[in-house]
């Protein structure tokens, strides 16, 4: 057997291991650094303890593991073997092990030093998956405080090396070549009325009447790929074989797929981006390139997911390519404008500035950092997901309102599962074994919802998949050190309650008889009308997804529970909330007082407050202008000048500690600023008589205050004598309207902010209209005045126009007046 390209670099690979913490390897597709290095690491590399190889996705790490172990001889489970969520199949003989799906966070919280491991490999980095990245900052952590020791290889075919360096400036780098034979790669776009399946099935077709060999096709997700086989099933020769290609499929129909064709036939792979890395599938010589990958975006507001169609970058596009030269020369066409793929983004998004950044945020905590900047990342989590996450772990009670871990939260985090499904199956510590096997069923389910087929849990739940099972098994083994015997009877009352656990802001209520529901976190959510769980009154919906290409505010339902909502209420009363709230009364035009028991934004029941006391009115109040915004209230002109002196002093003096005035802020502060001035007030019309600047100045303590008042003035004394009023904007100085005569003998503009900042003047006629705007005082005596003393004397002789304003006395009187 020929050796692989990499094996020229093999030695160099050792020494920069020896020498240097992180070693970068740039290996193209098809160089052998999955399924060769690993095993030459482990006899000539020194290294005494375990090798540990993480791959960003199960089917390639064990489809890696399985190629290592063959080589040797052997299954894994022996010299080699794999980890990976509800699976494992090591042993006490066991040197290399491939990971997956977090299993090396998760090692890393059981054991930080990781006692007898010698050597860490990051495979397929580029894909820059959230474990991976995590999985980084925390080794890079362990290497400065733990080990010294331990040695860390990165290896990809697509590395953003120059970033990498960057990060890791000790690191050594080596670039091994590839033994890919010449891919021709064409550019093809689909045409203008062409729908995607349609082309990819009539170019499919083509290929396959004109070249040989088998065809790897590259489709956005699971839903192209059945449109597309289904298209081709009845069109394609008795001696081609269909091979869809995606995760949720089993070990045997992705085997088919990544196994030679039979002898004599030729296979079409329908494949997501699963097929890019990692993988090698036999007999591909075709690659047709949808250069469309689907990808999760999270959003940040919502706290829901996103599924995007997006182009995928030159580095996707590359390895996509490279799968049509592995065994011999290949073509590739990819279904883009050449000019557009050269357009392409270098590499692909990170996940970690577009997830749901609470299990990263929980293993952070459990790992006893307080805050992301104490490890080194390659792209920092971004903020607003890291406070979206801290915010849901105060709702499960992971974290107190100080954002520490609670002894519930620490218990939840050594799960090692995500926060939600932790919360629920911390929930049955105390319950019986049935309802505890139910809920790590349930949790298993949920890890992994079924792409197609029927949107009941209840009924998924009763024929669970044997993949289901197995990982429930583990689960329930986590939870409470034993596993779960299937034979006992599953709860399924329990199944609400579990859920509350986890959802509780996803109980949903119907709104409407055409599918639409409203969530308990005041979104909305909604099922297909032909859906059977459409005609209930009441969901738990743990699976939601906002809809790609659509208008619609509505999230779509992808999973859902029926409930009876009076029996969750007396198996978890907690879910209640009373609240007092005001409501716009159209037929009286007076405010309504009553008191609403809730579940989140969902009204139970609710009962009139006859004569409810000043306090319950003013807290009702201030829900009410919580609920419908600061616009509600009778903004004065001079409270609004209020807010945008405060804005611009937070520009122009930031020193001061200004406090923020924007809407949030106000809104976030209502209790500070407003609930005083709400004594007595009783209805809308009291509401609206409030004066508002003097409610805000409550903001603001007397030394701000003085130095508003003096930095940045309410009023001008113009030298003419006149007191005028300064108009401050948000994007523009603030601006003075006077009469050019009251200006005479000034030869620049006023200032405001201690004089950091000039007044725009607007020079008025002494008919108060418009004459001049300037922000040079000087430079307007000197120059456009002319033209307006030529016109005013005509029009105005009875004011003064001199020669020479600037050493002109002011005055608001015509010359009559004037003193000789």
């Amino acid at each position: 057997m020929s050796l692989p390209p990499v094996s020229a670099v093999l030695n160099e690979v050792i020494d920069a291991l020896g020498r240097a913490p992180q070693v970068l390897l740039h290996a193209p597709t098809g160089a052998g650094k999955s399924t060769w290095l690993p095993l030459k690491l482990l006899e000539l590399g020194g290294f005494s303890g375990r090798i540990i190889l993480l791959e960003p996705r199960r089917l390639a790490a064990k489809n890696v593991a399985w190629r290592l172990a063959e080589q040797l001889g052997e299954t894994p489970g022996g010299t080699i073997g794999y980890r990976m969520r509800a699976e494992t199949r090591v042993g006490p003989q066991t040197r290399i092990e491939v990971v997956t799906e977090g299993v090396l966070t998760r090692m890393l919280q059981r054991d930080a030093e990781l006692t007898g491991v010698s050597l860490v490999i990051l495979d397929e980095f580029h894909e820059r998956s959230l474990q991976a990245d995590l999985a980084l900052a925390l080794l890079l952590d362990v290497q400065q405080g733990l080990r010294e020791d331990l040695a860390l290889l990165i290896m990809s075919a697509t590395l953003d090396n120059a970033r990498l360096a960057a990060l890791l400036p000790t690191a050594e780098t080596v670039v091994s070549q590839g033994r890919a034979f010449p891919v021709d790669r064409h550019y093809q776009p689909l045409g203008n009325q062409e729908r995607l399946e349609e082309g990819i099935a009539r170019q499919i077709r083509r290929l396959l009447t004109e070249q040989p060999g088998s065809v790897l096709v590259f489709l956005p997700d699971v839903a192209e790929i059945k449109r597309v086989e289904a298209m081709l099933q009845e069109t394609l020769t008795n001696d081609v074989d269909l091979c869809p290609l995606y995760g949720a499929l089993t070990l045997a129909d992705q085997q088919k797929a990544i196994l030679p064709a039979a002898l004599g036939r030729r296979k079409v792979v329908l494949s997501t981006n699963i097929a890019e890395t990692s993988l090698t599938i036999e007999g591909i010589r075709l690659v047709v390139d949808s250069g469309l990958e689907r990808v999760a975006r999270f959003d940040v507001k919502s706290g829901l997911t996103r599924l995007v169609t997006q182009r995928i970058s030159q580095a996707s596009m590359t390895q996509r390519a490279g799968r049509a030269g592995r065994l011999e020369a290949g073509l590739c066409l990819h279904l883009c404008a050449k000019d557009q793929a050269e357009r392409a983004a270098a590499q692909s998004s990170p996940e970690m500035l577009n997830s749901d950044l609470s299990s990263v945020w929980l293993e952070l905590l459990q790992w006893g950092c307080t805050s992301v900047d104490s490890l080194i990342w390659l792209d920092t989590p971004p903020m607003p997901a890291l406070d979206a996450a801290r915010r849901l772990l105060t709702q499960l009670q992971v974290t107190d309102n100080a954002g520490k871990l609670t002894t519930r939260g620490r218990h939840i985090a050594r799960l090692g599962i995500e926060p939600r499904l932790a919360a629920m199956l911390h929930s049955t510590v105390q319950q019986d074994a049935p309802t505890q096997a139910t809920a790590c069923l349930l949790a298993a389910l949920l890890e992994e919802p079924p792409r197609m087929g029927p949107l009941d849990i209840e009924r998924l739940l009763a024929r669970p998949s044997p993949s289901w099972r197995q990982r429930a098994t583990q689960l329930m083994t986590r939870l409470v050190g034993k596993s779960a015997s299937w034979r006992e009877p599953q709860y399924v009352a329990a199944l609400p309650a579990l859920l509350a656990f986890a959802y509780p802001d996803r109980i949903a209520q119907r709104r409407s008889a055409d599918g639409r529901y409203q969530l308990a976190s005041g979104l909305g959510a909604r099922l297909p009308l032909d859906e059977p769980l459409a005609a209930q009154e009441w969901l738990i919906a743990p699976i939601l997804m906002l809809s790609e290409g659509t208008q619609s505010a509505d999230a779509r339902i992808t999973l859902a529970l029926p409930i009876d909502i009076d029996a969750l209420i007396a198996q978890r009363p907690d879910l209640v909330s009373e609240q007092n709230i005001v409501h716009w009364d159209e037929e009286k035009g007076t405010l309504r007082a009553s008191r609403r028991e809730c579940i989140g934004s969902l009204t139970l029941r609710h009962q009139p407050l006859n004569k409810p006391s000043d306090e319950a009115m003013q807290q009702a109040l201030l829900n009410w202008v919580q609920e419908q915004g600061l616009a509600a209230l009778n903004w004065q002109n001079d409270a609004e000048q209020l807010r945008i002196r405060v804005a611009c002093a937070q520009r122009w003096l930031a020193e001061g500690g200004w406090p923020a005035m924007d809407d949030d802020a106000l809104l976030a502060t209502l209790d500070t600023w407003l609930l005083p001035s709400l004594h007595g007030v009783r209805d809308v019309r009291t509401l609206r008589q409030i004066d508002l600047y003097e409610a805000l100045l409550r903001l603001l303590d007397w030394p701000l205050r003085q130095r508003l008042e003096s930095a940045l003035p309410r009023h001008y004394t113009a030298p003419g004598g006149s007191h005028l009023s300064l108009r401050y904007h948000h994007d523009q100085p603030p601006a003075l309207a006077v009469r050019m005569q009251e200006m005479f003998g000034e030869r620049q503009n006023p200032t405001v902010a201690e004089g950091r900042v000039a007044v725009v003047l607007e020079l008025l006629s002494p008919a108060h209209r418009p004459l001049q705007i300037t922000r040079d005082l000087a430079a307007f005596w000197q120059g456009a005045y002319r033209e307006v003393q030529k016109e005013m004397k005509g029009r105005y002789p009875k004011h003064v126009w001199p020669d020479d304003p600037a050493n002109t006395a002011p005055t608001r009187r015509t010359k009559k007046y004037q003193t000789p």
